[in-house]
């Protein structure tokens, strides 16, 4: 079951058609207080969301109420709305893709089949990950070390998920960009830098042993061995 959040219902209605051709069930709300009382019952695969919505709240408050409730139901944001500051606000309210409108249909199913999958990945491994004093629960999304809790963002949390995950090898840039952010990475672009040196500032700075680590030309690695 796909949540669609859309108030522009003739782009709803293409949108309904186009994900039931594909075999994928879909259910409407034109705001984000429809949304919230769908998901007191119910679980969907996926959440699809304008960022402008009707209503106190629009899409980057309700993607955050999701968050708070639940970080595995993956959130593809759709908007208008296509600067770099406008992604970067996306995904640091906890959205998994960010599609600028207009956009290719072929371009958003294949983006929900992707994510769709992905979440089933991640719901049947671990849910706890560590490495030296490095601990991350995916079911409290907590993230302690050497006792001490790091408050990081829902899409730090993504980062270094996916970076222990692949702890000890060394992951690129367009690999980071593809499994965390869903996306294509741009030579252009430094956000991976950004959001690795973020990450850095709460998990490696306050300690002595640092275990992120940059392998110029080749990309990042966590790793507890000695450098």
């Amino acid at each position: 079951m796909i949540l669609l959040i859309e108030d522009e219902l003739r782009l709803a209605e293409l949108l309904q058609r186009a994900l039931s051709e594909d075999g994928l069930e879909v259910h409407h709300v034109i705001n984000t207080k429809k949304a919230k009382a769908f998901l007191e019952q119910n679980t969907p695969s996926l959440i699809l969301s304008d960022i402008m919505l009707p209503g106190r709240e629009n899409g980057l408050d309700f993607c955050q109420y999701v968050r708070a409730r639940d970080s595995h139901i993956p959130i593809i944001m759709l908007t208008a709305l296509g600067t770099t500051d406008h992604k970067v606000e996306g995904f640091d309210a906890g959205a998994d893709d960010y599609l600028v409108k207009p956009f290719e249909m072929r371009e958003l199913l294949a983006r929900i089949r992707r994510l769709i999958e992905r979440r089933g990945t991640k719901e049947n491994s671990s849910l706890n990950t560590q490495i030296a004093d490095l601990k991350l629960d995916r079911k409290t999304k907590k993230v302690e070390r050497a006792g001490k809790e790091l408050r990081l963002t829902p899409r730090e949390f993504r980062l270094l998920e996916f970076l222990l995950m692949n702890h000890n090898r060394v992951i690129s840039r367009e690999e980071i960009a593809k499994e965390v952010w869903g996306v294509t990475f741009d030579t252009g672009t430094n956000y991976i830098d950004v959001y690795i040196n973020y990450l850095r500032k709460k998990v490696d700075k306050p300690f002595d042993r640092k275990l992120i680590h940059t392998r110029p030309g080749m990309g990042f690695i966590i790793t507890d061995a000695p450098e």
